[in-house]
């Protein structure tokens, strides 16, 4: 399997696997500064990251992500509605 590295050396496997690369980058990026890490530290990180997979490795993160962001999008409006609908019944 093929691998590639964060700017402090941490390798990250390329397995599809969208969590291990947030996960790789919290830990590298946010828990090393001890949460003193700015909106540019990250996203020059992930620029690092992607620069190093090819087309086809891209496009697979890009479906993971799109995938977890819409989850995500939906829990966040189904929490909302329920909380509106609580609120209603109080």
């Amino acid at each position: 399997m093929r691998t590639i590295k964060t700017t402090t050396g941490a390798d990250i496997p390329l397995d599809g696997d969208l969590l291990t690369v947030m996960e790789t980058l919290y830990r590298e990026v946010t828990a090393r500064r001890e949460l003193e890490r700015s909106f540019e530290d990250m996203a020059r990180e992930i620029a690092h990251l992607v620069g190093q997979m090819t087309q086809e490795e891209r496009d697979t993160y890009l479906q993971e992500s799109l995938f977890l962001n819409s989850v995500t999008y939906e829990n966040e409006r189904l929490g909302s509605y329920i909380r509106k609908l609580a609120e209603e019944n109080t």
